[in-house]
C-alpha cells in the first residue's frame, strides 16, 4: 500500500493518540466550542488546551477562529476520511485471513476422526 500524505496522516494519528485531544474532537462534534470550553472538563490552564488545539490545528481536525479576544474552535471532520482509508486497508487485509482461518476451522471440525486401532494405551 503506497501510503500518500504520509506526513499528514502522521499528524493525524498522534493528534488522534491522546485521549484528551480526542475527548475534545468529541466534544466539538456537538458543535463550536471556545478553548476555554475545550479546556473545562480536563481542569487544565488555557496555556495547556491551546497547544492540544493546535496539535489539532496541524493535523487539519478543527479550524480555529478569533473573534476578539475568543478562539472559537470547530471541527473539520474531512482528515478523518484519509484515517479511514488508511484504517480500511488492514481491516480489508485482516478479514481476509480471519476469513481463511475460519475455513480451515470448519474443514478440519468436517473432516473424520482419524480411526484407532485399538493401540492405545
Amino acid at each position: 500500500m503506497v501510503e500518500s500524505g504520509a506526513p499528514m496522516l502522521d499528524a493525524l494519528f498522534h493528534a488522534l493518540g491522546d485521549a484528551t485531544r480526542r475527548r475534545m474532537l468529541r466534544d466539538l462534534a456537538a458543535g463550536e466550542r471556545t478553548v476555554g470550553q475545550l479546556a473545562e472538563p480536563f481542569a487544565m490552564s488555557l496555556a495547556a488546551a491551546s497547544k492540544h488545539v493546535k496539535v489539532l490545528e496541524n493535523a487539519g481536525l478543527i479550524r480555529r477562529e478569533i473573534r476578539g479576544r475568543t478562539h472559537l474552535c470547530r471541527l473539520e471532520p474531512g482528515p478523518l476520511a484519509s484515517a479511514d482509508a488508511w484504517l480500511a486497508h488492514y481491516e480489508r487485509f485482516w478479514t481476509s485471513h480471519l476469513d481463511v482461518l475460519d475455513r480451515l476451522l470448519r474443514d478440519e471440525q468436517a473432516s473424520p476422526s482419524p480411526s484407532t486401532d485399538g493401540d492405545e494405551p
